[in-house]
C-alpha cells in the first residue's frame, strides 16, 4: 500500500464516518453523533498529512540502483572564479558562480526501514546544495565563499521532520546524508549520479581528466 492508497483509505474512512455522523444527528442520537464526527475529523486529518507527505515525497527521486543526479559543465571566469551550469536528467538547468578551486554538491538520502520497504517505499534522493571549495585550508578560512540552495524552501521538509523526530520514526533512517567534491577547471564537465553508497562523479572529457589527474 503507498501513500496514494493511504489517502484514499483515509479519506474514505472520513467520508463514511461524516455521513454516519449526520445521520445520528438526524435522528437526535447526539452523542453518537459527536463521536462519529470526531472519528471522521482525524481520518480526514491524517489523509491530509498523508497528502502533504506525498507531495513532498515527490520532490525526492527513486533510487533502485545508480541512477543519474545531473552534469556539472564549468567555464573559468577569473582567478577562482567559474561558472557552473548544472544539467538535471529532465533536461532543466541551473547556473552558479563558484568560488574555489573545488565544487561540491550534497544530497540527502531517504531509506527506509523493517515493513515500510513493504508498503513500495523506495530509497529516495534528492540533490541539497551545490558549494564552491578550496583546497587550501587558509583560503577556506580567508577567502569568500559561494553557497546555493538546490530546492526551494518548503512548509513541510520530508527529512527535516525525519530527522527531527527520528525516535518516533524507526522505519526512517533520515540521517544519511552524501557529498561529493572533484577540482574545478576550465571548460571540465562532470557526470554527478547517486547509488547505494551515496554521491558519485566521474569526469566527462579531456579538461576533467587532467584536473583530476593533477588533484592534489
Amino acid at each position: 500500500m503507498t501513500l496514494n492508497a493511504l489517502i484514499a483509505v483515509f479519506g474514505l474512512a472520513g467520508l463514511l464516518l461524516l455521513i454516519a455522523a449526520f445521520r445520528r444527528f438526524r435522528v437526535m442520537n447526539i452523542g453518537s453523533g459527536v463521536l462519529s464526527g470526531l472519528s471522521a475529523l482525524v481520518f480526514f486529518l491524517l489523509a491530509a498529512g498523508a497528502l502533504l507527505l506525498a507531495a513532498n515525497l515527490r520532490t525526492y527521486q527513486r533510487l533502485t540502483g545508480e541512477e543519474p543526479a545531473g552534469e556539472l559543465d564549468l567555464s573559468r571566469v577569473a582567478p577562482h572564479i567559474y561558472q557552473a551550469v548544472l544539467t538535471y536528467p529532465n533536461g532543466s538547468v541551473a547556473v552558479f558562480s563558484l568560488r574555489g578551486d573545488e565544487w561540491q554538491v550534497d544530497a540527502h538520502i531517504l531509506k527506509w526501514q523493517g515493513a515500510v520497504n513493504l508498503l513500495g517505499f523506495d530509497t529516495a534522493f534528492r540533490l541539497d546544495r551545490i558549494s564552491g571549495r578550496y583546497t587550501r585550508i587558509e583560503d577556506e578560512r580567508s577567502e569568500p565563499r559561494t553557497v546555493y540552495d538546490l530546492n526551494p524552501p518548503e512548509s513541510l521538509d520530508l527529512w527535516d521532520l525525519a530527522h527531527r523526530f527520528r525516535r518516533w520514526l524507526p522505519w526512517v533512517d533520515a540521517l544519511y546524508g552524501s557529498a561529493t567534491f572533484l577540482p574545478m577547471a576550465d571548460k571540465a564537465s562532470y557526470e554527478i549520479s547517486v547509488s547505494t553508497s551515496g554521491l558519485l562523479a566521474r569526469p566527462l572529457n579531456a579538461a576533467a581528466r587532467d584536473a583530476v589527474s593533477g588533484w592534489h
